[in-house]
């Protein structure tokens, strides 16, 4: 477990046995950019050793889709992160699908049904593993097991 702390807008938690730096921006999504930027400047961290993970309305749930690099996606984090720090960072999206609603904000402010949390809590135990090849041996290992088809 780790020991958590605030600072740039941030909770922020340090692993020293990895060298990494876990951040979860308390701004606005929209504005989460800031935060993330001052962190990679503060430990000199350039954009392809940064990766993001999102969640994303428009995968299906409990799909997982790695990119090296790339656009927003429409997504207003990730359009953050770009404006902050250029589009060459990793991103791990993680979809929760839209449901059974078109409105997006009663997507992401109503709790998942029960059979909704077992299919997000097997893609999240998924996506540590594949934060873990990252980690290990990059983003190429990670997106080909991340984005194979098959279950999720």
């Amino acid at each position: 477990m780790y020991d958590w702390h605030k600072r740039y807008e941030a909770r922020y938690a340090l692993d020293r046995s990895r060298r990494t730096v876990l951040i979860e921006p308390q701004s606005y999504m929209n504005l989460s950019g800031r935060p993330v930027q001052a962190f990679a400047t503060f430990y000199k961290v350039p954009p392809p050793r940064i990766l993001v993970v999102v969640d994303d309305l428009d995968l299906p749930l409990g799909t997982l889709r790695m990119r090296a690099e790339g656009s927003s996606g429409g997504h207003n984090g990730l359009k953050s992160l770009i404006d902050a720090l250029g589009p060459g960072f990793p991103r791990l999206r993680i979809g929760i699908g839209r449901g059974h609603s078109p409105d997006a904000i009663d997507r992401v402010l109503t709790p998942f049904t029960e059979s909704e949390r077992a299919v997000l809590d097997a893609v999240v135990e998924r996506a540590i593993g594949g934060i873990e090849i990252w980690l290990e041996q990059g983003v190429m290992q990670a997106m080909n097991v991340l984005n194979a088809k098959g279950p999720n």
